[in-house]
């Protein structure tokens, strides 16, 4: 029989049991669920295997940013591997607007047609090597543009987009049909540049080697050469850098990259088929007979820029210059290159106005205000970003941020990782953890804060890029200073639906548009 203390001992202990619990209830003593929820909130979990890059191709089932579970509280399937590069398949919206795609594969993953055993695939340095070539001709470009100091510088079609590693950086290649009859080219699309060529037989001197034969302009009966009198022949100095030349009247292009890879030949008017009822008669475009670089099969550029000759403006009047794409989080998922009239009106697009530093060249400028990583915003003053400005760029890898911007990222987010070991860093990459001893990790989410209110969460594989599980590493890179333009790159922008509003003066940007 229990004693009259030992009963008051248990009527106290009771009491207090609710005591707390009432407390718990009413959100105070609460701190371990508040850790719970803030992890929760502001990091990523996801399965270490998951870093390793997959050989087998499992397309994956076309989402839309319009389904209402689609926000950006959802976490995706982290079961695949992070990759560079990507395959995009098509892609429709379920919103009544008749769209047309391209589908996107990586050059040199499991998914593409160009994986050929001739072409070997560019390791991760050689890539980040590649990249930091781009990154130095955009610089280039922008500062000798921009006049700046130093390096500162109602219907849509969606084209199957095929991604690969080429002119200095991972980028993605669409297949397009051109001439009459019809021949089907595989193209690197790029956002950062305008004039499209693809090779042309006969070559003359040198070509690189493709997985297609080679475009024969004598086969087609819809093939015109552009002479040197026509008034868009002048055009190519501002659409490719170089002015144009002669040859027996006609017009002669010639275009180089950052990585010293080239393209010259006869500036040419076809027929453009990008899907059965996508069809433009007068396209125009560069016939390359001399053409040296790193292409890894493809046969050619199709350029997204804002020049007169890119393909955005030449088909303006049917797809008022909208566009839009998803770049899946790996080479087996799949994701879009999208055409159409009129830009989304989704709740889940944000929009962001683009910035007028850039609104006289190729590129797409953004204003850039702020970081977060881990839920809490970085300490950068605003005018670090706005001084030395930011572009979005489909062609680069890794984003580059201003020195100092780039140092408070990489402090905020070692503060978070400090649990894990550790290791050297390799190429650009300097904030590396060998996570060999662990199956599961957690990393800060990290955020960017654009004009207009616009916050856009990166996806959990546009954090981090492995060289090995004993070697992943934060996938951002600082330039040499903070007056150097900064550069979002396709890393980032991983499952993010990305639309180019260009006649609107604005780029949009919604979450999980892919997988």
């Amino acid at each position: 029989m229990a004693t009259p203390t030992t009963s008051f001992l248990r009527f106290l202990f009771l009491s207090v049991l609710v005591f707390l619990c009432t407390l718990d209830n009413l959100g105070f003593a609460l701190q371990p669920r508040e850790l719970e929820s803030e992890h929760l909130t502001h990091m990523h979990t996801l399965n270490v295997n998951s870093l390793i890059p997959s050989t087998t191709c499992s397309p994956s089932t076309k989402e839309s940013f319009d389904d209402p579970s689609n926000h950006y509280g959802n976490e995706p399937n982290y079961a695949c591997p992070i990759q560079i590069s990507f395959f995009l398949d098509g892609w429709k919206d379920k919103s009544s607007n008749k769209r047309a795609s391209l589908t996107v594969v990586d050059k040199h993953g499991p998914c593409s047609q160009l994986n050929q055993d001739k072409v070997k695939a560019p390791t991760m340095t050689e890539i980040l090597e590649q990249d930091q070539s781009r990154v130095n001709s955009i610089h280039a470009r922008l500062s000798k543009t921009l006049g700046l100091n130093g390096l500162r510088a109602s219907k849509a079609t969606t084209i199957p987009a095929k991604s690969g590693s080429t002119i200095g950086s991972s980028n993605y290649v669409v297949t397009i049909g051109l001439g009459t009859p019809k021949r089907d080219l595989t193209l690197i699309f790029d956002t950062g540049s305008d004039i499209t060529w693809t090779q042309c037989r006969p070559c003359s001197k040198s070509c690189y080697q493709q997985k297609e034969p080679t475009f024969d302009p004598s086969k087609s009966s819809t093939y015109s050469n552009i002479s040197c009198s026509s008034s868009v022949c002048s055009q190519l100095s501002s659409a490719t850098g170089y002015s144009p030349r002669c040859s027996s009247s006609t017009c002669v292009y010639s275009i180089q990259y950052g990585d010293k890879s080239f393209s010259m030949g006869f500036f040419g008017k076809e027929k453009l088929t990008l899907t059965s009822s996508d069809v433009f008669k007068k396209f125009l475009f560069g016939c390359g007979k001399k053409n040296q670089g790193l292409f890894g099969g493809a046969a050619g550029l199709l350029r997204l820029g804002r020049d007169p000759l890119s393909l955005i403006q030449q088909t303006t009047t049917k797809y008022n210059r909208v566009f839009s794409y998803c770049l899946p989080s790996t080479s087996s998922a799949t994701g879009h290159l999208t055409f159409e009239k009129t830009a989304s009106s989704s709740s889940a697009i944000k929009f962001t106005p683009l910035s007028k530093l850039t609104e006289n060249t190729s590129f797409y400028g953004l204003n850039t205000l702020g970081i977060t990583v881990g839920g809490k915003k970085l300490s950068i003053a605003t005018s670090v970003f706005s001084n030395a400005g930011t572009v979005i760029d489909s062609g680069t890898v890794i984003t580059r941020l201003p020195q100092d911007a780039y140092s408070a990222l990489k402090a905020a987010f070692k503060a978070k990782m400090k649990s894990y070991p550790l290791t050297s860093g390799f190429s650009l990459l300097d904030t590396c953890y060998d996570l060999s001893k662990y199956k599961t990790v957690s990393i800060p989410k990290i955020s960017f804060l654009f004009s207009g209110n616009v916050k856009v969460d990166l996806d959990v594989s546009g954090i981090l890029l492995a060289q090995k599980i004993s070697q992943v590493c934060l996938a951002f890179a600082g330039n040499s200073d903070n007056d150097s333009i900064g550069i979002f790159g396709n890393v980032q922008q991983r499952r993010l639906e990305v639309v180019y509003d260009v006649a609107g003066g604005r780029v949009g940007f919604g979450p999980a548009g892919c997988t």
